[in-house]
């Protein structure tokens, strides 16, 4: 929605001030031009990124104009869940989670919790860190080690397209002049004519680095940032589910802990207060 909003308000300021100034709509009409900009935009995306990129790439394409997946519920939902975790292992002992997490779809425990059941890559984060912790009685600084690497490997796809876009928006401009200077060799052909017709042959030609410059500041860049913001926000997501697994396996599963270790590293007002999450326990608590 307000990635929607961003390009009416840029189309519209610009298509204000150039009606206030008394511009000739028509001139600025120059399939042409946006055929040689975007053509060759397209065409260095698929030049510069392998076939596994380019799927990555289009496939986050959408959240352009979607808006954040979390919210202070979905924190809220993965605090209980981690809670609910610690709890049975810290009540029956590591072994008895094993079943929970080696089908997490038919778990009892799992199912309570949509969102996490519909975020394959968070349960299975979760679930791969407590096999982990079963295999082997590892130092905790080597978990953290491992829980980094997956992060860190998982985010780096992930900022894929968002660094993808943000390079084809740089290169704009630049495609623009190559549009404009096409322009004014066809104008060269028109040298002998009169001032208004190269006067309008010249203006087409500029409507190339016109088009260039505006998709790159106005549209393109600006949507490379938001798919940096989501990729960024996904990655907090991981990092406190990092910090309350962690918290966990070094106190030796004090529960209320390695919850509250994990609010703490939500950010901003996704946080729900500590009476939250004790008011959520309780009912937790209270069902179980």
């Amino acid at each position: 929605m307000f990635t929607i909003i961003g390009i009416v308000v840029v189309l519209g300021s610009v298509i204000t001030g150039y009606a206030m100034g008394k511009g000739n709509f028509h001139v600025l009409f120059q399939p042409a031009e946006v055929i040689i900009i975007f053509g060759a935009a397209i065409g260095s995306l698929i030049i510069s990124s392998p076939g596994k990129a380019l799927k990555v790439i289009v496939g986050h394409l959408g959240g352009i104009f979607a808006d954040s997946h979390l919210s202070k519920a979905h924190y809220l939902e993965l605090l209980l869940l981690m809670n609910a975790v610690f709890f049975k292992i810290k009540k029956e002992g590591l072994v008895a989670i094993e079943s929970d997490i080696e089908n997490y779809e038919k778990s009892p425990l799992f199912q309570k919790y949509g969102n996490i059941m519909k975020d394959k890559e968070a349960a299975e984060f979760i679930c791969d860190t407590v096999r982990t912790m079963l295999s082997a009685n590892y130092p905790a600084y080597e978990l953290d080690n491992l829980m980094e690497i997956d992060l860190e490997a998982n985010q780096h796809e992930r900022m894929l397209p968002a660094h993808s876009i943000s390079k084809i928006g740089d290169a704009l401009p630049g495609l623009g002049i190559v549009a404009a200077v096409l322009g004014i060799v066809i104008t060269m052909g028109y040298i002998n004519e009169s001032a208004e017709v190269l006067g309008h042959h010249i203006g087409a030609a500029l409507v190339g680095t016109f088009f260039g410059v505006l998709a790159c500041y106005g549209f393109v860049g600006p949507m490379g940032t938001k798919l940096e913001h989501h990729a960024l926000e996904r990655e907090t997501y991981l990092r406190v589910i990092k910090t309350c697994l962690l918290a966990a396996y070094s106190t030796s599963f004090m529960v209320q802990f390695a919850v509250e270790a994990g609010r703490r590293a939500i950010p901003g007002d996704d946080r729900p207060s500590f009476a939250e999450v004790e008011e959520a326990i309780k009912k937790w608590k209270t069902k179980a």
